[in-house]
């Protein structure tokens, strides 16, 4: 099995699939480890496409973002609850990785 061509993979859904998909996959398997899988490899896919489509520079930024957001995330789950704030840095960063990366591939 191949990967798709790094050009043409969207990243927003990516980004999406590994901030929800992590949590999810840590809160229903109580493996923590587990959803951290899940979440590495999204950001892997991710920066793969970015750093090939639009450089080494915008791949660190949107990186960095990605995984600010998790850790935010555990911090405003505090405040709002985890739901609310996975589902609040999810909208940033594939908001983010939409306009900076995407909107023009």
């Amino acid at each position: 099995m191949a990967l798709k061509s790094a050009e043409l993979v969207s990243t927003a859904p990516v980004v999406a699939t590994g901030l929800l998909g992590g949590y999810l996959t840590a809160r229903e398997t109580g493996i923590r480890p587990l959803g951290g899988v899940v979440l590495a490899l999204a950001g892997a896919l991710a920066a793969r496409t970015w750093a090939r489509r639009d450089g080494a520079g915008t791949a660190v930024g949107l990186s960095a973002l990605y995984v600010g957001a998790f850790g935010l995330s555990h911090l405003l789950a505090k405040k709002i609850g985890a739901w609310p704030a996975v589902l609040a840095v999810t909208g940033v960063v594939a908001g983010t990785a939409w306009a900076v990366s995407d909107r023009d591939a």
